[in-house]
């Protein structure tokens, strides 16, 4: 005997995240502050997690999109032994 049933998904485009915004507006908001973090890296050459976390609400998917937006954006954002945000040196 076969078992046929279908559950329902999330859908990530559209579930509710903190605060209630989805995940498209979370990337949006990361992508917006992103020009403050890489304006900080210029000034002080570094930025630290905590101060991206704290500036961020600690909300945990905005500062996790905002790391991955530096990434791309040609910044080393560092590891668990180095927390922190700053050029590539080559």
């Amino acid at each position: 005997m076969v078992f046929t049933y279908f559950v329902d998904r999330c859908d990530t485009r559209v579930r509710a995240y903190k605060n209630g915004k989805t995940f498209d507006q979370c990337r949006e908001i990361a992508e917006s502050i992103n020009p403050s973090f890489k304006k900080q890296i210029e000034e002080h050459n570094k930025v630290l997690w905590t101060e991206i976390l704290n500036q961020v609400d600690h909300d945990e998917l905005i500062y996790k999109l905002t790391l991955k937006f530096l990434r791309r954006d040609g910044y080393d954002i560092g590891n668990n032994k180095i927390p922190e945000v700053k050029k590539f040196i080559l």
